[in-house]
């Protein structure tokens, strides 16, 4: 699951860089990084349910 979530993300900040999405937070190129933290709680989220299911 967190190596699924980590490509999906991934992907999208791909796309980020390339066009940015345009959502609130994420109006200019540079905003990637905001996907990036994102990203790692949201992996860390999903190991810890991991570990307690």
């Amino acid at each position: 699951m967190t190596k699924l979530l980590a490509l999906v993300i991934i992907g999208i900040m791909l796309i980020q860089i390339i066009k940015p999405l345009g959502w609130p937070g994420l109006k200019r190129r540079s905003d990637f990084w905001k996907l990036a933290l994102l990203a790692m709680a949201a992996i860390s989220l999903a190991a810890v349910l991991g570990h307690w299911a």
